[in-house]
């Protein structure tokens, strides 16, 4: 019984760090820059040492976007749950929708003074992520084609990267539009995105 305690105890003071961590980020951030922040002064704020920050983030990028595996894993979550019927283009189309929203609870949103530095860092992070997210989907998406489906690999992969290419434009798109001072929120963009690779995707194919 005590060591479950022990071990609950031990949890939340993991999060309250983690909490810390992040809330000091997006303060500091917000008032100095994403180059003007150190580790040493986001671990000063949550009173840890620049060791035990290395031990919950692996970089000070990566606190831009500290749930980008779990958005990747709804994503997955909610590939699987597209009706077995609907097009692989269209599945993943609207799993990655129904991902926008997590997408705009990230850090980002978070800071009081969203600043040109720290975007081009978010959008570099993210383009990354989604590269390294297309071997996956193309996985997922080779799954849902027909076991007869010809050149089925090819094709789940044109699928994923097309769709995730998508979703890496919008974000290069929004970055350009907020410096021109336009502001586009929620998944509209990118909805619009999908509709845009649908009627590419619905030409007559060769």
């Amino acid at each position: 019984m005590q060591s479950e305690i022990a071990g609950g105890l031990r949890e939340r003071k993991k999060e309250e760090t983690r909490r810390l961590l992040l809330e000091g980020a997006a303060r500091l951030f917000g008032e100095r820059g994403f180059e003007g922040a150190t580790v040493a002064d986001i671990a000063a704020y949550a009173n840890v040492s620049v060791r035990t920050f290395f031990r919950y983030f692996e970089s000070k990028e990566a606190l831009l976007l500290p749930d980008g595996v779990e958005i990747f894993a709804y994503v997955e979550h909610a590939l699987s749950r597209r009706p077995a019927d609907e097009g692989p283009l269209d599945a993943v189309c609207n799993a990655l929708l129904e991902a926008a929203e997590p997408f705009a609870a990230s850090t980002l949103t978070a800071l009081s003074h969203p600043l040109e530095d720290i975007e081009n860092v978010v959008t570099t992070r993210l383009v990354q992520a989604f590269s390294d997210f297309e071997e996956r989907l193309t996985v997922l998406v080779q799954r849902r084609l027909p076991p007869d489906t010809p050149d089925a690999d090819l094709e789940a992969a044109v699928i994923a990267c097309a769709a995730l290419s998508a979703v890496r434009a919008v974000l290069r798109t929004r970055r350009a539009r907020r410096a021109s001072g336009v502001t586009d929120t929620g998944s509209a963009p990118l909805l619009r995105a999908f509709g845009i690779l649908r009627a590419i995707g619905s030409s007559e194919q060769p």
